[in-house]
Formats: C-alpha cells, structure tokens, sequence
C-alpha cells in the first residue's frame, strides 16, 4: 500500500512586476536581479487577495485534474508563511470556500520546506486509513511585506514616484524585495495498493537558526501590534544572508543519506524537484550531488521564490508538459526558515 499523486493544479495572480518595474521602486537594476538569483519577473496578490483565495482556486484545479470532485477530498494540508490572518489558518477558509466545510484540516509553517513535511504527514494519514483522498496546497501572499506603497506606479499604471525616503526605504529591503513572488499551488494524493508511494523520507529543523529569515514583530510583545513596529518596518521579514551556505551545505547532505538509508543511487532518480528559493543555490545543489542540469528543472525566472508553493507549483507545470508522470523515480527538497530542510524520495 502506497499513495500516488493523482492532481496538480497552480494560480497565480494576474499582477506581473517585472526586475525593470522594481527599479523604479529602489535601488537597484534588472541585470543586477537576474545576475544574483536568476529571476526576470514575479506575480504579486491584489489588494484584498489572500492565500486562501489563492490556494482554493489551485485546489479547485488540481482537483479536477485528479478526475474528483470537492466532496470526494477527506483531508487538507495547507501550508504558508503570509496567512490571511495571524490565527486561525487558511486550511479550514480553503476548505470552505472549496464547499466542504467540516472536513479536517492542518496548517503546516515549515515555510519554504513546507511541502516536504506535508508529503510525510498525507503519508502517515494515507497509511493509517485516517485519509483517503488529501490535497496539499501550499500559497503564498509576499505581497503584504513588500517595501512600496504605490503599487500603480510599481506596474506603470500611474501612480507618484516615490520619495527620496521611500526609495531609500525600499533600497534597504532590496535583498529580500527582489527575490519573492505570489502564486499557489496544489496536489491530490490518495492511497494506492501497487508499489507507487514514498521511498523515504528525510526532514530535520533547528531552531538556533530562527533568526537567519524572521519577521521581528510579533507576539512577544503587548500589544503584539505596534506603530511604532510599523515606523521601523519590523513587520518586513529581515534576512541574516546565512540561508544560501545552510542550503547548498543541508540539502546535498539530506539527498545523499535518504539514498543511502534507502539504498537508492543517485543515478536512478529521474527528476529532482527543488524549492525555488535562487537559481543560484539550486545550481550550487545541482553540482555538488553530480546531477545533470536536465533532471532538476526551474521555474524561478518568471514567478520568483514562491516560498511554500514553490515544488506544487513546478510539479503541475512539470505535470503539463509530460515531465512528471508514472513510473518515475522523484526526488524533493528544500530548505526554509525555522531552520527547516529535508528530501523525500517519492516513487510514481
């Protein structure tokens, strides 16, 4: 007994800024973009467009793509780092807005490793025989944190230019502001009697690194929201500029001991499925485990670092065009904050 991925299905919003659109914003040019992460152009949520609106219409999607209906769907697993609100959860608002309230559902805050323990978690509920038919969704909302306020003048719709201090303002968030991307993605898995299902898996957290990527305000503080926390633009994630020597470090190391633990050689895997964080972590991933550049496929160039949506996301593009389907051998991973990272090996 085992589990296949059945559906996939991706959203994306309809705004598209491109690296020329965010100079206008800050300090910064499209060349320099592209050179450091590989990104052209990234789509941001609406105004009053949230992850649950982003991930129930993937959901939707991937749904139909199993051949199912909402009602035949027993479980959710939702997962990302800019809820619609601080509590409760999208999970519960997705399942509702997909017409199946009352259904039991998760929300995972593994950030940008998200998808690898919601695959280990439908796993688990698969085998046990508490879930049949599980969608995993993963959608992300960056928008709310970005530096600007004048998104017209950001998409050339009008608009005022920013001021001296806010392109300085801008300028300072340049790192992070650069790299993230808005969308959604979703999968259906079910259980399967054949020998389609999880190889293994491999995860690990460690939270001395909590501070490598964190959004500073919060509810350490009373009340837990501040304008002066505002003022000093603490509710914008802060970066330490470790996650690139933790990524190209963790991951390479996390593949090869799910190969080995799993007798698996690297050889044998047909596609390698990485969060798209930097297409230059991906490619120093790619050359440390010897993998050739045609089994780990990118998608960073057009949507950015979509965080938690990242791998469903690719998955249903990969899915679209014939480079992921059955009796395939696939490899996941990734890293996120928290620190969280791992690998999963996955048979189609």
């Amino acid at each position: 007994m085992g589990l296949a991925i059945v559906g996939t299905g991706r959203h994306l919003p309809k705004d598209v800024a491109t690296n020329e659109d965010l100079s206008r914003m800050m300090d910064t040019t499209a060349e320099w973009i592209h050179q450091r992460t590989g990104i052209t152009e990234r789509h941001f949520a609406a105004e009053g467009e949230g992850v649950s609106d982003l991930g129930a219409a993937a959901a939707e999607r991937a749904i139909a793509d199993a051949g199912l209906v909402a009602e035949d769907v027993d479980y959710v697993i939702m997962s990302t780092m800019t809820p619609d609100f601080h509590f409760p959860g999208p999970a519960a608002m997705v399942a509702a807005k997909l017409g199946i309230p009352g259904v039991p559902c998760l929300d995972v805050r593994q950030q940008c490793a998200s998808f690898i323990y919601q695959l280990q978690l439908a796993n688990a509920l698969l085998l046990s025989g508490e879930a049949s038919k599980i969608v995993l969704i993963g959608a992300e909302a960056h928008a709310g944190f970005m530096p600007w306020e004048d998104w017209d003048y950001l998409y050339g719709r009008g608009g005022t230019p920013p001021s001296k201090e806010a392109f300085e303002r801008a300028s300072r968030h340049r790192g992070l502001a650069i790299l993230f991307g808005d969308g959604a993605g979703a999968v259906v898995i079910e259980k399967t009697e054949d020998a389609r299902g999880v190889v293994g898996i491999d995860v690990h957290s460690d939270g001395r690194a909590a501070d490598y990527i964190h959004i500073p305000s919060g509810f350490t503080k009373r009340p837990y929201a501040q304008r002066e926390d505002i003022d000093r633009d603490l509710h914008i994630p802060r970066m330490r500029g470790m996650l690139f020597k933790q990524a190209v470090t963790r991951l390479p190391e996390s593949v090869r001991a799910l190969c080995e633990r799993t007798g698996t050689a690297l050889d044998d895997v047909d596609l390698f499925v990485a969060h798209q964080a930097n297409d230059r972590i991906n490619a120093s991933v790619r050359d440390a485990l010897g993998v050739p550049t045609a089994k780990v496929p990118s998608n960073i160039a057009k949507l950015g670092n979509t965080s938690a949506a990242t791998i469903p996301i690719l998955l249903d593009e990969l899915s679209e065009q014939g480079r992921f389907h059955a009796g395939m051998l696939v490899c996941f991973l990734a890293l996120g904050a928290g620190l969280h990272w791992g690998s999963a090996l996955l048979r189609t």
